[in-house]
Protein backbone atom coordinates (compact mmCIF):
# COMPACT_ATOMS: atom_id res chain seq x y z
CA UNK A 1 0.00 0.00 0.00
CA UNK A 2 0.88 3.72 -0.68
CA UNK A 3 1.27 6.64 1.59
CA UNK A 4 -1.90 7.50 0.12
CA UNK A 5 -3.62 4.31 0.78
CA UNK A 6 -2.60 4.57 4.40
CA UNK A 7 -3.36 8.36 4.89
CA UNK A 8 -7.06 7.28 3.34
CA UNK A 9 -7.52 4.89 6.21
CA UNK A 10 -6.37 7.54 8.72
CA UNK A 11 -8.93 10.34 7.37
CA UNK A 12 -11.68 8.08 7.65
CA UNK A 13 -10.64 7.28 11.16
CA UNK A 14 -10.45 11.05 11.89
CA UNK A 15 -13.91 11.49 10.17
CA UNK A 16 -15.20 9.53 13.29
CA UNK A 17 -14.56 12.17 15.29
CA UNK A 18 -16.39 14.38 13.64
CA UNK A 19 -18.96 16.26 15.96
CA UNK A 20 -17.65 15.09 18.85
CA UNK A 21 -13.97 17.51 18.92
CA UNK A 22 -15.66 20.68 18.69
CA UNK A 23 -13.42 23.02 18.76
CA UNK A 24 -11.24 20.73 18.30
CA UNK A 25 -10.06 19.59 15.18
CA UNK A 26 -11.19 15.55 14.43
CA UNK A 27 -7.72 14.15 13.58
CA UNK A 28 -6.78 10.30 12.72
CA UNK A 29 -3.26 8.06 12.94
CA UNK A 30 -2.30 4.95 11.59
CA UNK A 31 1.13 3.21 13.25
CA UNK A 32 2.41 1.15 9.97
CA UNK A 33 5.58 -1.50 10.49
CA UNK A 34 6.18 -3.55 7.63
CA UNK A 35 3.40 -3.00 5.51
CA UNK A 36 0.98 -4.05 8.36
CA UNK A 37 -1.12 -1.71 10.65
CA UNK A 38 -0.15 -2.25 14.25
CA UNK A 39 -2.01 1.12 15.56
CA UNK A 40 -4.59 3.13 14.65
CA UNK A 41 -6.77 5.58 16.64
CA UNK A 42 -8.72 9.00 16.63
CA UNK A 43 -9.59 12.25 18.56
CA UNK A 44 -12.99 11.55 20.25
CA UNK A 45 -13.46 14.17 22.49
CA UNK A 46 -12.68 17.67 23.03
CA UNK A 47 -10.09 17.06 26.10
CA UNK A 48 -8.79 13.66 25.48
CA UNK A 49 -5.86 12.34 24.20
CA UNK A 50 -4.91 12.62 20.68
CA UNK A 51 -4.89 10.62 17.62
CA UNK A 52 -0.98 9.82 18.24
CA UNK A 53 -1.07 8.95 21.48
CA UNK A 54 -4.19 6.36 20.83
CA UNK A 55 -2.17 5.19 18.05
CA UNK A 56 0.82 4.55 19.43
CA UNK A 57 -0.33 2.92 22.81
CA UNK A 58 -2.96 0.67 20.67
CA UNK A 59 0.38 -0.91 18.84
CA UNK A 60 2.21 -0.50 22.15
CA UNK A 61 -0.82 -3.13 23.57
CA UNK A 62 -1.13 -5.18 20.39
CA UNK A 63 2.68 -5.30 18.84
CA UNK A 64 5.22 -4.03 20.95
CA UNK A 65 8.10 -5.58 19.87
CA UNK A 66 6.88 -3.90 15.87
CA UNK A 67 6.93 -0.22 17.13
CA UNK A 68 10.35 0.92 17.07
CA UNK A 69 11.37 2.21 13.74
CA UNK A 70 8.09 2.13 12.44
CA UNK A 71 6.04 4.64 10.53
CA UNK A 72 2.82 7.07 11.94
CA UNK A 73 0.64 8.39 9.43
CA UNK A 74 -1.23 11.31 11.16
CA UNK A 75 -3.92 13.70 9.50
CA UNK A 76 -2.79 17.01 11.15
CA UNK A 77 0.90 17.67 11.91
CA UNK A 78 1.71 16.46 15.25
CA UNK A 79 1.14 19.27 18.23
CA UNK A 80 4.45 20.34 19.54
CA UNK A 81 3.22 22.54 22.60
CA UNK A 82 1.69 21.63 26.19
CA UNK A 83 -1.95 22.22 26.38
CA UNK A 84 -4.35 20.06 28.32
CA UNK A 85 -1.94 17.15 27.09
CA UNK A 86 1.89 16.51 26.22
CA UNK A 87 3.10 17.27 23.27
CA UNK A 88 1.90 14.60 20.32
CA UNK A 89 6.07 15.04 19.28
CA UNK A 90 7.31 13.93 22.28
CA UNK A 91 5.03 11.21 22.21
CA UNK A 92 6.49 9.76 18.70
CA UNK A 93 9.75 10.01 19.63
CA UNK A 94 9.76 8.43 22.71
CA UNK A 95 7.92 5.39 20.42
CA UNK A 96 11.22 5.15 18.39
CA UNK A 97 9.05 5.89 15.59
CA UNK A 98 11.29 6.69 12.45
CA UNK A 99 9.08 8.41 10.08
CA UNK A 100 5.91 10.97 10.11
CA UNK A 101 3.47 10.81 7.40
CA UNK A 102 1.21 14.17 7.43
CA UNK A 103 -1.67 15.02 5.18
CA UNK A 104 -1.86 18.98 6.54
CA UNK A 105 0.08 21.32 8.50
CA UNK A 106 -1.90 22.80 11.39
CA UNK A 107 -3.18 26.28 10.93
CA UNK A 108 -2.95 26.86 14.95
CA UNK A 109 0.14 29.19 15.09
CA UNK A 110 0.29 27.85 19.12
CA UNK A 111 0.14 23.76 18.04
CA UNK A 112 2.12 24.46 14.73
CA UNK A 113 6.25 23.61 14.70
CA UNK A 114 5.75 19.72 15.15
CA UNK A 115 7.15 18.95 11.32
CA UNK A 116 10.35 20.76 12.46
CA UNK A 117 10.95 20.04 15.94
CA UNK A 118 10.50 16.25 14.34
CA UNK A 119 13.30 16.78 11.48
CA UNK A 120 15.63 18.08 13.86
CA UNK A 121 15.40 15.15 16.02
CA UNK A 122 16.26 12.69 13.10
CA UNK A 123 12.45 11.64 11.95
CA UNK A 124 11.52 11.64 8.55
CA UNK A 125 9.01 13.57 7.83
CA UNK A 126 7.09 13.94 4.41
CA UNK A 127 3.77 16.39 4.64
CA UNK A 128 1.21 17.06 2.22
CA UNK A 129 -0.35 13.85 1.46
CA UNK A 130 -3.60 14.20 0.81
CA UNK A 131 -3.74 17.52 1.99
CA UNK A 132 -6.50 19.14 0.58
CA UNK A 133 -8.88 16.19 1.91
CA UNK A 134 -7.17 16.44 5.41
CA UNK A 135 -8.02 20.61 4.88
CA UNK A 136 -11.54 19.98 4.01
CA UNK A 137 -12.33 17.53 6.77
CA UNK A 138 -11.09 20.18 9.55
CA UNK A 139 -12.22 23.31 7.25
CA UNK A 140 -14.38 24.63 10.22
CA UNK A 141 -11.39 24.45 12.59
CA UNK A 142 -9.49 26.34 9.67
CA UNK A 143 -12.12 28.86 9.66
CA UNK A 144 -11.91 29.79 13.08
CA UNK A 145 -8.47 30.08 13.60
CA UNK A 146 -7.86 32.62 10.50
CA UNK A 147 -11.62 34.21 11.45
CA UNK A 148 -12.10 33.88 15.27
CA UNK A 149 -15.10 36.26 15.15
CA UNK A 150 -17.63 34.54 12.94
CA UNK A 151 -18.60 30.64 12.72
CA UNK A 152 -18.24 28.72 9.89
CA UNK A 153 -21.73 28.51 8.25
CA UNK A 154 -23.42 25.72 6.03
CA UNK A 155 -26.36 26.82 4.34
CA UNK A 156 -28.02 23.23 3.64
CA UNK A 157 -31.21 23.30 0.60
CA UNK A 158 -33.02 20.46 -0.60
CA UNK A 159 -35.55 21.17 -3.69
CA UNK A 160 -37.37 19.78 -6.26
CA UNK A 161 -35.02 19.80 -10.12
CA UNK A 162 -37.37 23.56 -10.84
CA UNK A 163 -36.25 24.64 -7.79
CA UNK A 164 -39.03 24.34 -5.11
CA UNK A 165 -39.19 22.83 -1.30
CA UNK A 166 -42.90 23.02 -1.06
CA UNK A 167 -46.20 23.34 -3.19
CA UNK A 168 -48.12 26.21 -2.14
CA UNK A 169 -49.67 24.63 0.42
CA UNK A 170 -46.73 24.29 2.47
CA UNK A 171 -46.03 20.74 1.84
CA UNK A 172 -42.69 19.34 1.43
CA UNK A 173 -42.72 15.89 2.99
CA UNK A 174 -41.25 14.09 1.62
CA UNK A 175 -39.00 15.83 -1.39
CA UNK A 176 -35.85 14.21 -0.98
CA UNK A 177 -34.93 10.46 -0.27
CA UNK A 178 -34.34 9.10 3.46
CA UNK A 179 -30.71 8.99 2.80
CA UNK A 180 -30.45 12.41 1.79
CA UNK A 181 -32.28 13.49 5.51
CA UNK A 182 -30.32 11.21 7.25
CA UNK A 183 -26.85 12.77 5.79
CA UNK A 184 -28.90 16.47 6.80
CA UNK A 185 -28.73 14.83 10.79
CA UNK A 186 -25.53 14.10 9.94
CA UNK A 187 -24.56 17.42 8.91
CA UNK A 188 -26.57 18.78 12.21
CA UNK A 189 -24.37 16.23 14.37
CA UNK A 190 -21.04 17.60 12.84
CA UNK A 191 -21.89 20.90 13.45
CA UNK A 192 -22.03 23.58 16.38
CA UNK A 193 -25.67 24.70 16.27
CA UNK A 194 -28.60 24.72 13.80
CA UNK A 195 -30.57 27.86 12.94
CA UNK A 196 -34.15 28.07 11.69
CA UNK A 197 -37.02 31.24 10.92
CA UNK A 198 -39.83 31.44 13.11
CA UNK A 199 -41.98 30.16 9.86
CA UNK A 200 -40.18 27.30 9.50
CA UNK A 201 -40.77 27.08 13.37
CA UNK A 202 -44.50 27.46 13.40
CA UNK A 203 -45.16 25.51 10.00
CA UNK A 204 -43.56 22.35 11.24
CA UNK A 205 -42.60 22.56 14.66
CA UNK A 206 -39.00 20.56 14.59
CA UNK A 207 -37.14 19.28 17.33
CA UNK A 208 -34.29 19.93 15.15
CA UNK A 209 -32.09 17.01 17.02
CA UNK A 210 -29.37 15.15 15.28
CA UNK A 211 -31.19 11.23 15.00
CA UNK A 212 -28.97 8.82 13.14
CA UNK A 213 -29.83 4.93 13.86
CA UNK A 214 -27.11 2.72 15.21
CA UNK A 215 -25.28 6.23 16.35
CA UNK A 216 -24.51 8.34 19.58
CA UNK A 217 -25.28 11.96 18.05
CA UNK A 218 -24.42 15.23 19.76
CA UNK A 219 -27.70 17.53 19.38
CA UNK A 220 -26.70 21.16 18.56
CA UNK A 221 -27.80 24.28 19.94
CA UNK A 222 -31.10 25.24 18.36
CA UNK A 223 -31.32 29.16 17.20
CA UNK A 224 -34.58 30.29 15.92
CA UNK A 225 -34.68 33.73 14.23
CA UNK A 226 -38.26 35.48 15.90
CA UNK A 227 -38.06 39.01 15.59
CA UNK A 228 -40.99 39.97 16.86
CA UNK A 229 -40.98 36.73 19.51
CA UNK A 230 -44.36 34.85 18.00
CA UNK A 231 -43.02 31.27 19.22
CA UNK A 232 -45.38 28.95 21.00
CA UNK A 233 -44.19 28.35 24.60
CA UNK A 234 -44.89 24.69 23.83
CA UNK A 235 -42.67 23.99 20.73
CA UNK A 236 -40.54 21.04 20.83
CA UNK A 237 -37.74 23.09 20.76
CA UNK A 238 -38.35 24.84 24.19
CA UNK A 239 -39.90 21.58 25.82
CA UNK A 240 -38.32 18.86 24.70
CA UNK A 241 -35.25 17.34 26.61
CA UNK A 242 -31.37 17.80 25.08
CA UNK A 243 -28.21 18.56 26.14
CA UNK A 244 -28.37 21.48 23.62
CA UNK A 245 -29.59 25.05 24.40
CA UNK A 246 -32.11 26.63 22.19
CA UNK A 247 -31.90 30.29 21.71
CA UNK A 248 -34.34 32.53 20.12
CA UNK A 249 -33.02 35.52 18.20
CA UNK A 250 -35.47 38.44 18.77
CA UNK A 251 -35.34 42.14 18.07
CA UNK A 252 -35.54 45.46 20.68
CA UNK A 253 -38.92 45.23 21.42
CA UNK A 254 -39.78 41.52 22.46
CA UNK A 255 -41.95 41.18 25.17
CA UNK A 256 -40.16 41.55 28.57
CA UNK A 257 -42.46 38.53 30.41
CA UNK A 258 -42.70 36.16 27.66
CA UNK A 259 -38.75 36.34 27.43
CA UNK A 260 -38.95 35.73 31.35
CA UNK A 261 -41.33 32.59 30.77
CA UNK A 262 -38.76 31.09 27.72
CA UNK A 263 -35.72 32.12 30.09
CA UNK A 264 -37.58 30.08 33.28
CA UNK A 265 -37.88 27.04 31.02
CA UNK A 266 -33.78 26.89 30.21
CA UNK A 267 -34.37 29.09 26.49
CA UNK A 268 -31.71 31.93 25.80
CA UNK A 269 -32.57 34.49 24.35
CA UNK A 270 -30.55 37.32 22.41
CA UNK A 271 -31.66 40.52 21.63
CA UNK A 272 -30.17 41.92 17.93
CA UNK A 273 -30.47 45.06 15.74
CA UNK A 274 -33.34 45.13 13.23
CA UNK A 275 -32.86 46.67 9.77
CA UNK A 276 -35.86 46.73 7.76
CA UNK A 277 -37.56 44.16 10.06
CA UNK A 278 -34.93 41.59 9.65
CA UNK A 279 -32.84 40.54 12.40
CA UNK A 280 -28.75 41.18 11.98
CA UNK A 281 -27.13 38.26 10.75
CA UNK A 282 -23.79 39.77 10.94
CA UNK A 283 -24.21 41.14 14.44
CA UNK A 284 -25.99 38.02 15.47
CA UNK A 285 -22.28 35.48 13.92
CA UNK A 286 -19.72 37.91 16.25
CA UNK A 287 -22.80 37.11 19.21
CA UNK A 288 -22.74 33.28 18.21
CA UNK A 289 -19.05 33.25 18.00
CA UNK A 290 -18.70 34.50 21.69
CA UNK A 291 -20.58 31.60 22.43
CA UNK A 292 -18.10 29.61 21.75
CA UNK A 293 -20.22 28.43 18.44
CA UNK A 294 -17.83 27.64 15.86
CA UNK A 295 -20.03 25.96 13.22
CA UNK A 296 -23.36 26.43 12.27
CA UNK A 297 -25.76 24.81 9.78
CA UNK A 298 -28.55 27.17 8.34
CA UNK A 299 -31.45 24.99 7.44
CA UNK A 300 -34.50 27.58 7.08
CA UNK A 301 -36.68 28.19 4.35
CA UNK A 302 -36.66 30.61 1.28
CA UNK A 303 -36.37 33.59 3.01
CA UNK A 304 -33.63 32.97 5.46
CA UNK A 305 -31.62 31.36 3.07
CA UNK A 306 -31.72 34.40 1.12
CA UNK A 307 -30.89 36.46 3.89
CA UNK A 308 -28.12 34.50 5.13
CA UNK A 309 -26.70 34.80 1.22
CA UNK A 310 -27.59 38.28 1.13
CA UNK A 311 -25.77 39.31 4.47
CA UNK A 312 -22.42 37.44 3.44
CA UNK A 313 -22.08 34.98 6.08
CA UNK A 314 -21.95 31.81 4.34
CA UNK A 315 -18.98 29.64 3.63
CA UNK A 316 -20.55 26.60 2.19
CA UNK A 317 -23.79 25.72 0.62
CA UNK A 318 -24.63 21.60 0.56
CA UNK A 319 -27.85 21.60 -2.08
CA UNK A 320 -29.72 18.55 -2.61
CA UNK A 321 -31.71 18.15 -5.64
CA UNK A 322 -34.47 15.63 -5.67
CA UNK A 323 -35.67 13.89 -9.50
CA UNK A 324 -38.40 15.48 -8.79
CA UNK A 325 -40.40 18.66 -10.87
CA UNK A 326 -43.67 20.47 -9.41
CA UNK A 327 -44.46 21.55 -13.07
CA UNK A 328 -45.75 24.81 -11.62
CA UNK A 329 -44.55 28.53 -10.95
CA UNK A 330 -46.69 28.58 -7.80
CA UNK A 331 -44.80 26.67 -5.06
CA UNK A 332 -42.27 28.45 -2.32
CA UNK A 333 -39.03 28.26 -3.77
CA UNK A 334 -35.34 27.55 -2.49
CA UNK A 335 -34.26 31.33 -1.85
CA UNK A 336 -37.28 33.76 -1.70
CA UNK A 337 -36.86 37.63 -2.35
CA UNK A 338 -35.00 40.10 -4.47
CA UNK A 339 -32.33 38.70 -6.90
CA UNK A 340 -29.53 40.56 -8.53
CA UNK A 341 -30.08 42.34 -11.75
CA UNK A 342 -27.59 41.24 -14.00
CA UNK A 343 -26.05 37.22 -14.02
CA UNK A 344 -22.23 38.95 -12.87
CA UNK A 345 -23.72 39.77 -9.56
CA UNK A 346 -25.08 36.21 -8.85
CA UNK A 347 -22.98 34.06 -6.09
CA UNK A 348 -21.27 31.45 -7.97
CA UNK A 349 -19.64 28.46 -5.98
CA UNK A 350 -16.29 27.23 -6.56
CA UNK A 351 -14.53 23.76 -5.54
CA UNK A 352 -17.92 22.26 -6.33
CA UNK A 353 -18.30 18.19 -5.88
CA UNK A 354 -21.13 16.19 -6.48
CA UNK A 355 -22.26 12.69 -4.35
CA UNK A 356 -25.45 11.01 -4.75
CA UNK A 357 -27.89 9.55 -2.02
CA UNK A 358 -30.27 7.45 -3.26
CA UNK A 359 -32.08 8.89 -6.20
CA UNK A 360 -31.20 12.72 -5.09
CA UNK A 361 -27.82 14.36 -5.85
CA UNK A 362 -25.79 16.23 -3.57
CA UNK A 363 -23.68 19.49 -4.78
CA UNK A 364 -21.40 20.51 -2.64
CA UNK A 365 -19.55 24.13 -3.17
CA UNK A 366 -17.79 27.13 -1.37
CA UNK A 367 -18.48 31.06 -1.81
CA UNK A 368 -15.02 32.46 -2.04
CA UNK A 369 -13.83 35.68 0.18
CA UNK A 370 -14.94 37.89 -2.78
CA UNK A 371 -18.29 36.70 -2.58
CA UNK A 372 -19.01 36.79 0.82
CA UNK A 373 -19.15 40.84 0.55
CA UNK A 374 -22.77 41.07 1.44
CA UNK A 375 -24.94 43.85 1.54
CA UNK A 376 -26.09 44.53 5.12
CA UNK A 377 -28.74 42.25 4.36
CA UNK A 378 -30.45 40.59 7.22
Amino acid sequence: MTDSDYMARALGLAARGKGYTSPNPCVGALVVKDDQIIGQGFHSKAGGPHAEVVAINDAAARHPEKLADSTIYVTLEPCNHFGKTPPCTHKILNAGICRVVVACKDPNPVARGGIEFLRENGLEVVSGVMEQTGLTLIEDFVWNVQNDTTPFVTLKCAATLDGYIATKTGDSQWITSQASRNFGHELRHQNDAILIGSGTLHGDDPSLTARIEGKQTRDPARIILDTRLTIRENAKVVVQKSTAPTIIVTGPDGDSAKIRRLQEKGVQVLECPVFENLLDLNDLMIRLRKLSITSLLVEGGGRVAASALAAGIVNKICYFLAPKILGGNDGIPVFSGAGPKKIKDVFELARVTTRKFGSDMLLTGYIEQQNRLGNGGR
